[in-house]
């Protein structure tokens, strides 16, 4: 009876436990109904605020641009009567000019003949002399209705049909954007950004990466080309980042909508080269290296040992100097001061002319030889980590991938002890040489 009973309240207990469960992912399930709730109320409300003010923009902006042409044909309309009837205004004032010369000779004439009537002869002598002087049969042309201007308005109705039309065509309402992210990965100090198309129908031609830090409201561009993945660097650790894409389609100029902002941080520290070297010169961040001018030579490494297998390590050659064969860039087990390069025992490296180096011996195989720009990409995998498997001569093995220029190496290296990290550093002879790593 007692065991009976201890079975039923084991149940009973279980039973407890799974309805726990099921009520906890039933409010995590009613928490993410909620939040797209939120975003659908949200995204509306902005949207109907952006329409609104669009348009409103539109409006003003087409009624600037009406009444702009309005004052313009007006404009034209005064210039073209003042030019018309300033012709006109002077021959008014030749006719109203000879009018009045007629008038005088009138009243003169008309005194003439009254004197010639009492015998006054020399008053009618006198005005036909001056009779004869003015030329009255000689008339100013005036123009005819044809010849003189008669101003319309030229007004092509076609123009609403047209406004009409693009009015009618002007804008859409996309549900959904057409990119979303993809994947957000953690590199140390930075984060890898991966996004794809979620609208089939949808042609990218170039994405935009946008990025801040979570408790900030504005974004920065971090990327604008035509690739589906990028490296978005100076990351403080710890630290949420907001990220956003959007894309342009083939042949438009308008990008698309935002994607849905995702949260994404690195718990890993940046990459950092070691201060204090005379023979290179550090950023402020100390990921990018430039060899100086001075005569101090030998291996730059890094300030620890921050490179972890799984993960991959980007040099990245922002300008290059003269080539010595001693060049290296790579990684290693740990610091050895007093070697000129990293071809050596305990070490992985590529000179500047493509040659590898494992363990300070070169292989058969090679890579291109670096330029500026280029980027030499190391990762490794533990094939055989850990004393349990060590092989029978003791050593452990990494795979190891080289990558550079869409050429890669892949190959074992032993070492007789085992790495939970590593060094990376470089050793260049002549300056010149500036590397970024990531």
């Amino acid at each position: 009876m007692e065991l009976e009973t201890e079975v039923l309240l084991q149940e009973a207990r279980e039973s407890v436990e799974a309805a726990r469960t099921y009520r906890r992912e039933l409010q995590q399930r009613l928490k993410g109904l909620h939040l797209a709730r939120q975003q659908i109320k949200e995204s509306a409300a902005l949207t109907r605020d952006v329409l609104e003010q669009h348009f409103n923009d539109l409006k003003g902006t087409l009624r600037k641009l009406l009444d702009e042409r309005l004052v313009f044909l007006l404009h034209e309309v005064d210039a073209i009567e003042q030019e018309s009837i300033k012709p006109l205004d002077e021959c008014q004032k030749l006719i109203e000019h000879g009018v009045s010369t007629a008038d005088e000779l009138v009243r003169e004439g008309e005194n003439a003949i009254h004197g010639a009537i009492g015998e006054d002869s020399d008053k009618l002598c006198s005005f036909t002399k001056k009779a004869l002087h003015i030329q009255l049969d000689s008339l100013p042309e005036v123009p005819t209705l044809v010849d003189v201007p008669c101003l319309s308005a030229q007004l092509d109705d076609s123009l609403l049909t047209i406004v009409k039309s693009e009015i009618f065509n002007h804008g859409a309402i996309a549900s959904r954007p057409p990119i979303q992210i993809e994947e957000l990965i953690e590199k140390p100090g930075s984060i890898l950004v991966r996004w794809c198309k979620v609208d089939d129908d949808f042609i990218a031609q170039d994405y935009r990466l946008q990025y801040c830090k979570n408790n900030a409201s504005h974004f920065e561009d971090a990327y604008v080309g035509s690739e589906a993945e990028f490296i978005v660097l100076h990351i403080d650790p710890n630290v949420d980042y907001q990220f956003r894409v959007c894309a342009r389609g083939d042949g438009r100029q308008e990008w698309s909508p935002w994607s849905v902002s995702q949260i994404g941080c690195t718990t890993l520290v940046p990459h950092e080269w070691a201060p204090g070297f005379d023979g290179y010169s550090l950023s402020s961040r100390r990921n990018i290296a430039l060899r100086n001018d001075s005569q101090s030579g030998g291996v730059l490494y890094s300030k620890a040992p921050t490179y972890y297998c799984g993960q991959t390590l980007t040099f990245r050659i922002e300008t290059v100097g003269p080539v010595d064969k001693k060049d290296s860039i790579g990684v290693c087990v740990e610091q050895q001061n007093g070697c000129d390069s990293l071809q050596r025992d305990k070490a992985v490296c590529v000179s500047t002319n493509g040659a590898v180096f494992v363990n300070g011996k070169e292989m058969t195989n090679q890579l291109p030889a670096v330029t500026s720009g280029s980027a030499v990409t190391f990762d490794m995998e533990a094939v055989s980590l850990g004393p349990s498997n060590h092989d029978e001569g003791g050593n452990s093995k990494l795979r190891v991938t080289i990558s550079s220029n869409n050429r890669e190496v892949v190959f074992d290296w032993v070492l007789d002890q085992c790495c939970g990290s590593l060094y990376f550093g470089c050793s260049f002879s002549y300056p010149g040489w500036k590397v970024l790593v990531f």
